[in-house]
């Protein structure tokens, strides 16, 4: 169901009827417009109602409380542009959008949030803490690390970088650096200037090593977990997204040891769409005639397996000369 547009305000109490007033309540609706239909107590009181003209409106039905400080000036159910208006609305003057909620904000696809952040500075009063919200306190609070137009929400660049930072896990942190470059909500070169403004977080070495291989070329977290996996069982870092030139057209290896003449392509779930099963066997072939093993490494088998995955790359270096240790110190 579409909202309806917001209610005009009502009549102006007997004795108020000076133009100024009037003038003042349309202001109002325009404040809602802005806001995708959500204003705060606050904002109304400033524009002229009373505490009762506010009540009154709400039990007739034309307007709807949203939690504590909070109305929509219409009856229908809200964007998700109005909630995120009624979070930022709760947080107090000076809250915005951050971390991963500014990120689906900003356009982020396939990524969920339990809970919308909101960050307020050190020593503000946090007015409301909600189910669905996740109000905190930050020393990273900057009005230069806002978007200047519409919804307070912190730029991608901040917001990715504290999105990992506040993240659950270094998997989830990855990921979502990984997801923004991959989506194109920015680049890592602009991401990492942001990351050098961090002086001390737990996190801080894992997330530049992330950034590292994203500068690199990696564009998937699948990608990432090789090089990392190579890293920690002592196989030389392959050369990645290698240009291969063919007649037929240019295409790119995933991973190549060129010096051993040893490739490995990882298969996402793309790999199994019929679409696809040709092409990546004639380029597989066209691979191995041009003498180079080729080894096929599945996201499943990433995930469930990896150590037989890397045993067997480690197996085909041998075979070609590469001295790797059967060991690995911890």
């Amino acid at each position: 169901m579409t909202p309806r547009a917001p209610s005009a305000p009502a009549a102006p109490a007997e004795g108020a009827s000076d133009e100024l007033a009037v003038r003042r309540r349309r202001l109002t609706v325009d404040k809602a417009g802005e806001q995708a239909g959500v204003v705060s107590r606050a904002q109304l009181y400033e524009h002229g109602y009373s505490r009762g003209e506010v009540r009154a409106q709400v039990r007739a039905r034309r307007w709807q409380t949203i939690g504590r400080h909070c109305l929509c000036l219409h009856t229908g159910p809200l964007t998700i542009e109005a909630r995120h208006w009624v979070a930022v609305l709760e947080g107090g003057p000076r809250a915005y959008v951050d971390g991963e909620s500014a990120l689906v904000l900003a356009g982020l696809e396939h990524y969920t949030v339990d809970k919308m952040r909101i960050s307020v500075p050190r020593g503000a009063k946090i007015r409301h803490r909600g189910s669905s919200l996740n109000i905190r306190q930050t020393r990273r609070w900057s009005l230069g690390d806002l978007e200047t137009r519409g919804l307070p929400r912190a730029r991608v660049e901040v917001a990715a970088v504290r999105a990992a930072l506040w993240a659950k896990s270094d998997r989830q942190a990855a990921l979502l650096l990984t997801m923004t470059v991959q989506q194109g909500l920015s680049t890592a070169e602009r991401i990492g200037e942001e990351m050098l403004r961090v002086r001390r977080d737990k996190r801080r070495l894992f997330l530049h090593t992330v950034l590292l291989d994203l500068l690199g070329g990696i564009r998937s977290l699948s990608e990432l977990d090789v090089v990392r996996g190579c890293r920690e069982r002592g196989i030389p870092e392959p050369d990645k997204q290698v240009v291969r030139r063919t007649p037929s057209g240019s295409y790119y290896l995933d991973f190549r040891w060129s010096r051993w003449q040893v490739v490995v392509e990882v298969d996402g779930i793309q790999h199994a769409w019929a679409q696809q099963i040709v092409g990546d066997a004639l380029r597989h072939n066209r691979i191995a005639l041009s003498g180079d093993t080729v080894l096929r490494l599945p996201v499943l088998g990433l995930r469930v397996c990896p150590d037989d995955f890397f045993d067997q790359i480690a197996d085909a270096l041998r075979e070609a000369g590469c001295v790797i240790p059967t060991e690995v110190p911890a």
